[in-house]
């Protein structure tokens, strides 16, 4: 159920707004893996937060 509403949460930027997103992930990969590494940290721990928070 969980990845159900992680697919849906995931489509709603391609299909509302297909150019910004390109936009978007272009600009992902020009950062460096240290960035990434660090967007991806911040994304794991936000989500951590909104389960406890939920809880």
């Amino acid at each position: 159920m969980a990845f159900g509403l992680m697919l849906v949460l995931e489509g709603i930027m391609p299909f509302l707004f297909p150019s910004a997103w390109r936009e978007t992930l272009h600009k992902l990969t020009q950062f460096q893996d240290g960035q990434l590494r660090f967007l991806g940290l911040t994304f794991m721990l936000s989500g951590l937060l909104l389960i406890y928070w939920v809880k």
